[in-house]
């Protein structure tokens, strides 16, 4: 019965150490990598995070905008040549007129009266002359038959001619009354608008005092006013984009018609007309305009960077450039410095290029990146 219970014993430790061996075997093969076991355990480190930004040229012509009022081309303050009190006023503010229309009127009764007694003095002077006519021509008759010396006829030529000119000026002397009577009526010279009336009916006002402002004609300016330390950089047929705030999406062009030369002695600054080319209907004078300026010529473009971005460790300053998230050096030409902390990049950037500014110095050759713009 032993040697049976000994030969069922030996296969059990066998099977057990062999069990024992297969453990130890994985064990040992576990601890001979444990570089592998680390690299499970670990999170991969995230990209670097670097501000950016792109390119975009700026002109070297600096943009200026200035707020204005849309204004006619000729413009024109009418007033009476009489003096008297207004009695009829037959045009509002804004009213198209053409020309010879009533526009007011003054009281003619004083000048009436003038008239009247230019035309007496007319009359008498008129029977005057014909009196002393009639004379002159009957004593002539007298003598050509050598009833008359030379000196009487003489006498009867002089009367005649003194009521001749007696005549002439007061004919002369209607005339100008009936001008004054007309003078009573202020009529428009030419087409145009109306645009402010600065009398009323009963006023007393006096010989050229302006009542009536027009605008002559169709054509449309853009008054604005320019300080003095930017007028030397506009001239006549300087070219301007001229926005409405009344029609936002209208944009006209404009050029410089003129710049005063003398600068307005409250403000300081120098009165300019812009006239507007083909505006259409919809710009209407007295709207607010600003005007832009857009003189940009072709190759005079610029383009600047922050000095953070530059990157130079010899001669030659470069830049970090993104492309596919991947950093890569760039060599580039620098010029002036800008405002603040800006360079002026002359060769080797090109708009709509994104560009690394901040932690240059902690970038490698083609590593990735995440980017992000300024102020985030």
């Amino acid at each position: 019965m032993k040697q049976g219970r000994k030969k069922d014993l030996i296969p059990a430790l066998g099977l057990c150490a062999i069990s024992i061996l297969v453990i130890f075997v994985l064990a040992v093969a576990g601890c001979n990598n444990p570089l592998e076991h680390e690299r499970k355990q670990t999170p991969p480190e995230p990209l670097p995070l670097v501000t950016s930004m792109t390119i975009s040229a700026r002109n070297t012509q600096p943009r200026h905008l200035f707020s204005g009022e849309v204004r006619g081309r000729y413009e024109a303050a009418l007033g009476f040549r009489v003096p008297g009190k207004v009695i009829a006023r037959h045009v509002e503010t804004g009213t198209r007129v053409k020309t010879g229309d009533l526009l007011m009127q003054v009281d003619p009764s004083n000048i009436k009266e003038s008239v009247m007694a230019a035309r007496a003095q007319v009359d008498a002077a008129e029977s005057q002359y014909n009196l002393a006519a009639d004379l002159l021509n009957r004593f002539k008759a007298l003598y050509e038959q050598d009833y008359m010396s030379k000196a009487e006829i003489d006498r009867y030529q002089n009367s005649a001619d003194s009521a001749r000119a007696l005549l002439k000026q007061a004919r002369a002397q209607l005339t100008q009354a009936n001008n004054q009577l007309d003078y009573c009526n202020l009529k428009a010279d030419d087409d145009g608008v109306v645009l402010d009336v600065r009398a009323e009916t009963g006023q007393v006002v006096a010989a050229g005092m302006p009542v009536v402002i027009m605008a002559r004609g169709d054509q449309r300016e853009v008054e604005i006013f320019m300080p003095e330390n930017q007028v030397a950089q506009v001239s006549p047929g300087a070219l301007f984009q001229v926005n409405f705030w009344a029609l936002p999406d209208l944009a006209v062009q404009g050029q410089v018609r003129y710049v005063s030369p003398v600068a307005d002695p409250i403000t300081r600054t120098y009165k300019t007309r812009i006239t507007l080319i083909d505006p259409p209907n919809t710009v209407r004078l007295g709207m607010t305009a600003s005007a832009v300026s857009a003189g940009h010529e072709a190759g005079t473009s610029r383009i600047f960077i922050p000095l953070s971005a530059v990157y130079q460790t010899g001669d030659t300053p470069m830049v970090w450039v993104v492309k596919d998230r991947r950093a890569g050096l760039q060599k580039i030409r620098l010029g002036k410095a800008g405002h603040g902390e800006e360079i002026q990049v002359l060769e080797g950037l090109s708009p709509g290029d994104e560009i690394i500014t901040t932690g240059v110095h902690k970038l490698l050759e083609g590593q990735q990146v995440r980017t992000q713009s300024p102020g985030k």
